[in-house]
């Protein structure tokens, strides 16, 4: 793993550079191509150091992040074009995958708090240098507030641990007997506030919607799995507690189903999209709280569907409001007739989402709602809620984006940029190629 982090902190001087965008883009696809062999293939921890090591969990998350933090280098060609402060944007993006890189690869809790927290700070930078409405300083509060505020006792508890246990790494937790209801509510509520769960979710659609694409991305693609990783990590030692997942399950489902009908009602794109991202990140958690095979497993599968479906849909509303100006689905509307060949990936990205074959999302959905059945046959009647609701919503946003008379204020035609085409492209492909290699996926316990 030092070998990764080395790069990175050569590639911060490139930043400056006066020609250094895409030297720094073509790098990082460099090294995002070199990590394919670092793959663990006898399903242990590799590459360990004395605080970095690299399990099946973390290479695939820290995959996801550098293919993430290349996409959005590539989205976001906007900023270089016009002079807004692109080599500070690009020192962001860097310092971004080094806390990334380092919060998946710890095997130690205090220093994946450490870092968990530290990725914070480059993204609040991103949405308040770069977000697009005044209201960023609020949604960048929000997004600090809520995930500061929630993660304090979590802290309290990595230093309960090490207190008890003179050590916090991850090797020596299995299953400590001497824990309490009130801690383990203290070490796993970070996480749920930053997946997030239902009724510690509105940070996310305001931050969302301020962001700029760039931020949406990383958001959508990564931030939100770090809480979906870190009850995967500390799962095996909160065991005996396996009684209480039922709160977190209900809430998560009824929560998913409430916020399905919530999409229903938005005329903001970004808006719908983040929403939909509760709704998923619902079924995770229900998933990792059940503490069974299917459900562990299903949720490391939509975790890496999910941060390639909703980042390149967030890339198609960026699309539709670099050419209109506005991501109301007043006014984007009709883009069938505008840009006729950007509405097939609009298809293909849509049918994604609502966990269509051959995508990796059908694949987690599948395993995660076989693991909900078998915790409770009731949770089977909010399943289907959440199945109906999720295939109504992303045909909602698909039908009214690309159907209908278009806004008649928009005068111009434009099929789109090969840059764009490719950036789409390099969402959906690991995203249904990925289910060929479903093994490596699902069979690593």
């Amino acid at each position: 793993m030092l070998s990764v982090l080395m790069f990175f902190t050569f590639l911060i001087p490139l930043c400056f550079l006066i020609d250094g965008w895409w030297l720094v883009h073509s790098l990082f696809f460099v090294v995002s191509f070199s990590f394919f062999f670092f793959f663990p293939y006898f399903m242990g921890w590799g590459s360990l150091g004395n605080m970095f090591g690299c399990d099946i969990i973390s290479y695939g998350l820290i995959l996801l992040s550098l293919w993430i933090c290349v996409l959005m280098i590539m989205a976001s060609e906007s900023i270089l074009r016009s002079f807004y402060y692109s080599d500070l944007f690009l020192f962001f993006v860097v310092v971004l995958a080094v806390m990334l890189v380092c919060t998946f690869s710890s095997v130690n809790l205090f220093s994946f708090y450490l870092f968990f927290e530290s990725s914070l700070i480059p993204i609040v930078f991103i949405i308040l240098g770069w977000g697009y409405q005044p209201e960023r300083l609020q949604a960048g509060i929000y997004l600090l507030f809520y995930t500061l505020l929630a993660s304090l006792p979590m802290l309290v508890g990595v230093f309960y641990i090490y207190d008890t246990l003179f050590s916090t790494s991850f090797f020596l937790l299995e299953n400590v007997g001497f824990l309490n209801g009130f801690f383990y509510f203290c070490m796993i509520f970070a996480f749920l506030v930053s997946m997030p769960m239902f009724l510690v979710h509105l940070w996310l659609p305001s931050a969302h919607v301020e962001a700029p694409v760039s931020g949406s991305m990383i958001l959508a693609g990564v931030l939100l799995k770090l809480g979906g990783y870190g009850l995967l990590r500390i799962s095996s030692t909160l065991i005996s507690f396996f009684s209480l997942g039922f709160i977190w399950i209900s809430i998560s489902l009824v929560g998913g189903v409430l916020v399905s009908l919530v999409c229903m009602r938005q005329t903001d794109l970004s808006s719908l999209i983040a929403y939909s991202s509760v709704a998923h990140m619902g079924i995770v958690i229900g998933g990792v709280m059940t503490m069974n095979y299917w459900g562990v497993c299903g949720s490391f599968t939509l975790m890496i569907a999910h941060g390639l479906c909703s980042s390149g849909l967030f890339c198609l509303a960026n699309i539709s409001y670099e050419r209109l100006g506005s991501r109301s689905l007043m006014i984007a509307r009709g883009m069938l007739s505008l840009m006729p060949s950007m509405s097939f990936w609009w298809f293909v990205l849509s049918a994604c989402n609502m966990a269509a074959p051959p995508s990796l999302n059908l694949l987690g959905e599948f395993s995660l709602f076989n693991s909900l059945v078998s915790w409770s046959w009731v949770s089977m009647v909010f399943i289907v809620f959440l199945s109906f609701f999720s295939a109504a919503y992303t045909l909602y946003l698909f039908s009214y984006s690309q159907h209908g008379f278009y806004y008649s204020g928009v005068h111009s035609c434009s099929l789109g940029y090969s840059r764009e085409f490719l950036l789409l492209f390099l969402h959906w492909f690991p995203l249904n190629l990925f289910i060929m290699s479903g093994d490596f996926i699902m069979l690593w316990l």
